[in-house]
């Protein structure tokens, strides 16, 4: 608009009259946008007369039953809308901050992570800060991913491998696990000290709807082979079962065998920095986060150990 400077506009223009010209606009007549607003009629036709002067075009074009924003009118209107958006973010986050921090987290997050992790935190946050409502929702990896990337969720935890690279994504370490391979205590192989990926492509395996499994599939097809799998099920406690029961091996991170588990299965370690999980938290790129969201990663963040913290580079290299 010509003839508007940013200096004129702060030096002249107060809130309360840009207010005045969004509910002009909205009930289509200044004086009646005067009574709204708790101002005399005249008052008001100044207060919109002064900032058409400012801007230096008209505004609004006048009518027998009232008046209507102009061209110029409907573009500063959609301004001064985000404008006050954004105070009013402004305002909701700085109270947040003085009547603690309050508001809704949603976050997404593997089962073993809510399981072994998540449980135990999200109880302790919400005793911290019991004004923040925290919505919880178990998923895949990559559907956990997807969620952020659709803006269904404030926070994702997911494998690292299944956001790699992407832009969008703010991704800070969480949490580290190792695969291993699980047999029955008398497994030929239960003896080894560990076994490599060409060793597991040797053995018969349970196969149980995940993501390890699929990444398993596909690297054994990049090297011209193929998993030797004899059963599959949907679920890795069920992959377990058929394993207790002697009919096989299964994949799966150390992290989910219980102490029983671990008293009737044999676990042997998988070489290779391929083995080791990443877990990340994961943000919107360029998303502002609400103190609620950053007082919960803080929480998750803060008591990670020193070697969760420095991950060695061939925790990134396929088998």
């Amino acid at each position: 608009m010509n003839g508007l400077s940013m200096h004129m506009l702060v030096r002249r223009v107060d809130l309360f009259t840009l207010k005045l010209f969004l509910t002009a606009i909205e009930e289509g007549q200044i004086g009646r946008a005067a009574a709204r607003e708790h101002i005399a009629p005249s008052a008001a036709t100044k207060r919109i007369q002064d900032l058409e002067d400012l801007a230096g075009v008209k505004l609004f074009e006048r009518n027998p039953k009232g008046v209507v924003p102009s061209a110029a009118g409907e573009i500063f209107a959609r301004h001064i809308r985000v404008m006050l958006d954004n105070l009013n973010d402004m305002r909701r986050e700085i109270t947040e901050f003085a009547d603690g921090v309050g508001g809704r987290v949603s976050i997404s997050a593997l089962r073993i992570m809510i399981q072994q992790f998540l449980g135990k935190e999200i109880s302790n946050f919400t005793r911290r800060f019991p004004l923040v409502n925290v919505a919880l929702r178990e998923d895949s990896s990559p559907n956990a991913v997807r969620a952020l990337l659709a803006g269904d969720v404030d926070v994702a935890i997911f494998v690292a491998d299944d956001a790699a690279g992407n832009a969008m994504i703010d991704s800070i370490e969480y949490k580290l696990d190792r695969l291993v391979a699980v047999m029955p205590l008398d497994h030929p192989a239960s003896a080894r000290h560990a076994l490599t990926f060409d060793d597991l492509l040797d053995l018969d395996l349970i196969n149980y709807r995940s993501s390890i499994m699929t990444k398993l599939r596909q690297v054994a097809q990049q090297r011209g082979r193929d998993l030797h799998v004899k059963y599959e099920v949907t679920s890795v406690e069920a992959a377990r079962s058929l394993v207790s029961a002697g009919l096989g091996i299964t994949v799966q991170p150390a992290s989910m065998l219980s102490m029983e588990d671990r008293a009737q299965l044999a676990t042997v370690s998988l070489e290779g920095g391929w083995a080791q999980r990443i877990y990340c938290i994961g943000t919107l790129h360029d998303h502002p986060l609400s103190p609620a969201v950053k007082a919960l990663i803080e929480q998750l963040t803060l008591r990670l150990a020193p070697e969760d913290l420095n991950v060695s580079a061939d925790a990134r290299t396929a088998p």
